[in-house]
């Protein structure tokens, strides 16, 4: 990581949920999992963005 680089949005809770096919810990896909150590900071703040989002939407569900 560098210094331009946002941090990973992992909180230690690595479950993959099987209905929704997201981490139960950072609302990231798999797929938004194995990229985070090499993505550039550009595609790391579309991942936290969409992650964000999920957030959001998983609120608004409750």
């Amino acid at each position: 990581m560098n210094l331009t680089d946002p941090p990973s949005p992992c909180t230690g809770v690595c479950q993959i949920d099987p209905g929704s096919a997201l981490c139960r810990g950072c609302h990231r896909t798999i797929d938004e999992i194995v990229a985070w150590p090499t993505a550039s900071a550009p595609r790391k703040q579309v991942i936290l963005n969409a992650v964000a989002a999920r957030q959001s939407e998983s609120v608004r569900s409750i």
